[in-house]
């Protein structure tokens, strides 16, 4: 490798690294101090850089925001990626979808999003760029529907089912109601009837009996 080339991946390795640390640095403090009350500064100082260079890399807040979330939501799609390629039956996929789906045991990510979509709803303007979010949101739809239709094409799921108005209820309902049960898992005062992983597998029954086939 000359070293003109050998500069420049330098020079690039050494770019994403100081990306990677803002945005941990920004994902952190976002959950624990909350979206709206963070400023550039905060992150600054916790990735342990100058605020120029943060802005550097991000020209306002808003942006910034949008990068941390889009990044979770990535991990949520190479999650449902791996799934999808497993050689395992649809019906277990779909299963195994609804635990990759559930938030339970990630407390941080959970407050994290509500925050994220707390903020972007409370904007008197739509948020710039969301369409990179919402691709990335897609992407995890399109691969949830995949399983689906290998489902119906096997007949393990029900081929009467409007997929994409099924797909998008269950989804959303899967989620809210498993990232509600999570925050107020740690609220002691919050006393649930039911452990809050046994309400999870009540839900995702039920919505497996739902979609199940009659093979």
């Amino acid at each position: 490798m000359d070293p003109k080339t050998r500069y420049e991946n330098e020079r690039l390795a050494g770019k994403e690294s100081r990306e990677r640390t803002i945005l941990d640095a920004a994902e952190q403090v976002f959950t624990n101090k909350g979206i709206e009350k963070t400023t550039m500064q905060d992150i600054a100082t916790a990735a342990n850089v100058g605020i120029a260079t943060v802005f550097r890399f991000f020209s306002k807040k808003d942006k910034l925001i949008l990068a941390v979330a889009t990044r979770k939501m990535e991990q949520v799609l190479h999650g449902f990626r791996e799934i999808a390629e497993k050689p395992v039956s649809c019906l277990s996929k779909m299963e195994l979808l609804f635990d990759n789906f559930a938030y339970l045991e990630h407390p941080e990510q959970v407050k994290l999003l509500e925050n994220f979509e707390s903020y972007v709803a409370h904007l008197p303007e739509p948020f710039e760029d969301i369409e990179a979010y919402d691709t990335v949101y897609q992407e995890i739809s399109r691969v949830f529907a995949s399983i689906v239709e290998e489902g119906v094409r096997d007949g393990s799921v029900r081929s009467d089912l409007p997929i994409p108005e099924t797909l998008t209820t269950i989804m959303n309902v899967y989620g809210i109601f498993s990232r509600k049960l999570t925050l107020l898992s740690h609220i002691p005062v919050a006393r649930q009837d039911f452990p809050p992983e046994r309400q999870i597998d009540v839900l995702k029954e039920i919505f497996l009996s739902y979609m199940r086939g009659g093979k």
